[in-house]
């Protein structure tokens, strides 16, 4: 006889929960969700312009460079993430969205409703920054995410996929109810490891891509910066980030829970019965 399991998986979400508009915590998420990317948005691009102005000049400080602006940006995501996750998941990225919505976290309402949010609250993220840095903004061209001249598209889309896998396997990991019921303290670190997957990405991939991993990201600051150079590889931005997504919902939901061999076992026992 098998040992009973001391954790309950939640089932699965159905794909379309219309009672989620009758729910204000559903339209306080969605807020949340704005908020959430605006300010995330905000602290990023008032980060890149701060430091690359520093470095431009004769301060003796140098500007944060690379090393602070990952540090910046996994900071925040950690702080944003604890400050959220209660309201909406705080997902805050496109990406981790549908990545959910793939292993059947969240419903596609919520879903279509978070990126919308998250895409909005980017835009007016950095179009804040830039009604504060105007002159900068234009200067250091408003944060946007390009493909660096020394590398291929290829290698640029590569990028934005492992990078997206790891900030995403990141988050099943932090949040998979089996750990959490056996290792209470967990749920209240969930924050630490995403922000340190993000700041570890970004500092493998601002040499790249500037670090996108983020549709939401790199979508604000292409709409508000709005130069040519920000759209010309812009799509990498959001097939990467999507594709790496995907794979990490497949790899946590089949291989590391897996959801095959349970399937398969079940089909097995129904038979015999």
């Amino acid at each position: 006889m098998s040992a009973a399991k001391d954790y309950q998986d939640p089932p699965p979400t159905p794909l379309i929960d219309v009672e989620e508009f009758t729910q204000w915590s559903f339209y306080r998420a969605v807020i949340a969700e704005f908020v959430a990317t605006l300010l995330f948005l905000y602290i990023l691009v008032l980060t890149v312009i701060g430091s690359s102005k520093l470095s431009d000049t004769e301060s003796h400080c140098g500007g944060v460079g690379v090393l602070g602006v990952a540090w910046a940006v996994g900071g925040m995501i950690f702080v944003l993430v604890y400050c959220t996750a209660g309201i909406s998941g705080g997902h805050i990225n496109p990406a981790v969205t549908f990545g959910l919505l793939l292993a059947r976290k969240i419903s596609l309402i919520r879903a279509v409703l978070y990126i919308m949010a998250q895409c909005l609250g980017a835009i007016c993220g950095c179009g804040l920054a830039k009604s504060f840095q105007k002159g900068y903004y234009v200067r250091y061209k408003g944060g946007a995410n390009m493909l660096s001249d020394e590398y291929s598209i290829g290698t640029g889309l590569a990028a934005e996929i492992i990078g997206t896998f790891v900030l995403v396997y990141t988050v099943f990991s932090a949040t998979d109810p089996k750990r959490n019921a056996r290792d209470s303290h967990v749920p209240v670190l969930a924050p630490l490891p995403i922000g340190f997957a993000v700041f570890m990405v970004h500092l493998a991939t601002i040499p790249i891509t500037g670090t996108g991993i983020n549709p939401a990201r790199s979508l604000g600051a292409a709409v508000i910066y709005n130069e040519a150079e920000a759209w010309d590889h812009h799509w990498i931005f959001w097939v990467g980030p999507f594709i790496g997504a995907a794979i990490a919902a497949i790899y946590h939901q089949v291989i590391i829970r897996a959801g095959a061999v349970k399937a398969l076992g079940s089909f097995r026992s129904s038979s015999a019965v």
